[in-house]
Formats: structure tokens, C-alpha cells, sequence
């Protein structure tokens, strides 16, 4: 075997994302406490923990947003963590945000197609004195952004600005956006908050599609029936601090777990 066919093998072998003893204090505040785990390719891992358990902080750290204290983040044994933003996502990690952020004003098509800016390498002059270039790459990310929804099932929305889509639609072309950067890996911080179970019901079979099309997914989630439908694998947080990770199943009847729900079967 060729050198670099060891490298790729060696990093076909390694887990997807790798966090390692990550800490990370506000004041004297520790928002997160040594947690490390391992995502496994083409799974959906689900996140969760009580409010105020470090989730958040953890997707910020990992998607380049915020810097940890001390620990590390890989990418197919890539260090990722210290870079900024822009870089992690272009290193092939995509994310959605609890709060929707769409260009309401935007049809669906153009939103999407925002979603593949870090893929262009056109200058700012070529686009704005339309040259060749710039209008051939804007064609072809149009054409893509299309393929997308296609793929998505979302192509009957391209035209409708995105303000006048239901949250669950704006929810849907919202991750659709994100996977215009095409990612390796995508984090979803409460996809389903303000969801109706139709549209929660629509969520899990979404996201259980793009499994199955082999895209990585790490997904914070309250509702505890929806992460334990669509999880291979669960990790719970509470005051920064790992305290279960394993199976739904197994995570669902922890005493810690149980205990950190208030008492409430999970």
C-alpha cells in the first residue's frame, strides 16, 4: 500500500469528530468540564442535557464560534478547534442555529444558494462587473442550490420567499442551506423547537434521510422522543460535565440521566 493510500485509509478509519477534554470557563465559571467523545461516521448523535448543561457552548466550540479553554476538536483527525468560523466550515462542518436565521426577504432558491459562498472563488470586482467568471459561477451554484431541493424534496418551495414558510419549512430549508457547503458533518442546535408533532414527525424522517445518505449529524434536542427515534448514539450533559453516553436505550433508563431530568423518564 502507497503512502497515500495509508493516509486515506487512516482516515477513513478515524471518527468523523473527536472532542477531546474539552474545557471552557466564563469567569470563574466552567461551562464545560473535560467533556471528550467520538462521532462516528454517517451516524446521528444526539446532544442533550438540562438547560444551562453546556450543549450550546460545545456546538459553538466545535463549529469555531468560540475558542476552548483547553482540549482540542478533530476532523477525520484534523485539529479544527482554534480555527476561525469560516475555516471550520469550509474544513466540512455545517450548522444551523437554535434561533432561524434566513434572509426572509429571500426566496427559498436564494437562500440556499447563500449557503455555497465559501465554495466560489470568484472576487468581489468579477461579481460586481459581472465578468465571465462570476456569472458562469453564479449559474452553476443556481443550478446546484436546485439539484438540492430537488434531492431535498424541496423544489416545489424555490420560489417562495422564505418569510412566508411555515417555522417547520423554514426549519427544513434552514438545514438545507447548510448542506449547500456540503459538509461532512452538520450540527443542528434544536431543530425541532416550535415544531408541531406533524412537523416534528416530518423533521425525524428528513434527518434519518440524510443518514442514510451517509452525512454525519450531531443534533441538540429537547424533545426527548424525537432524539431517541432518530439517534444511533446519545451523549448527556449536565454543568459541563459528561454523565451518560451509549445507545437510546441505555441512556434512557440512567439513574444520572434520570436524576438530571428531574426524576422524569426521559
Amino acid at each position: 500500500m502507497s503512502e497515500a493510500e495509508q493516509r486515506a485509509a487512516a482516515v477513513k478509519a478515524a471518527p468523523m469528530l473527536k472532542i477531546e477534554s474539552i474545557t471552557r470557563f466564563f469567569g470563574g465559571l466552567a461551562a464545560l468540564d473535560r467533556v471528550s467523545f467520538e462521532v462516528e461516521r454517517g451516524k446521528i448523535y444526539g446532544l442533550i442535557g438540562p438547560n444551562g448543561a453546556g450543549k450550546t457552548t460545545l456546538i459553538n466550540i466545535i463549529s469555531g464560534l468560540m475558542l476552548p479553554t483547553s482540549g482540542r476538536v478533530l476532523l477525520e483527525n484534523k485539529l479544527i478547534s482554534g480555527l476561525p468560523p469560516h475555516q471550520v466550515a469550509a474544513a466540512g462542518v455545517g450548522r444551523t442555529f437554535q434561533n432561524i436565521r434566513l434572509f426572509t426577504d429571500l426566496t427559498v432558491l436564494e437562500n440556499v444558494m447563500v449557503g455555497n459562498h465559501l465554495r466560489q472563488g470568484g472576487s468581489l470586482i468579477g461579481t460586481v462587473l459581472r465578468l465571465p467568471r462570476s456569472r458562469r459561477e453564479e449559474r452553476e451554484t443556481r443550478e446546484e442550490a436546485l439539484r438540492l431541493l430537488r434531492s431535498l424534496r424541496m423544489a416545489h418551495l424555490a420560489g417562495i420567499e422564505a418569510g412566508a414558510l411555515s417555522y417547520g419549512d423554514q426549519r427544513r430549508v434552514e438545514i438545507a442551506r447548510a448542506l449547500a457547503l456540503e459538509p461532512r458533518v452538520l450540527l443542528l442546535d434544536e431543530p425541532a423547537a416550535g415544531m408541531n408533532s406533524a412537523e416534528t414527525d416530518q423533521l425525524a424522517e428528513f434527518l434519518l434521510e440524510l443518514r442514510e445518505s451517509g452525512l454525519t449529524l450531531l443534533v441538540i434536542e429537547h424533545d426527548m422522543d424525537l432524539i431517541m427515534r432518530i439517534s444511533d448514539r446519545v451523549v448527556v450533559l449536565n454543568f459541563g460535565r459528561k454523565i451518560a453516553e451509549g445507545p437510546p436505550e441505555l441512556v434512557r433508563n440512567d439513574a444520572q440521566v434520570i436524576e438530571a431530568y428531574l426524576g422524569e423518564e426521559v
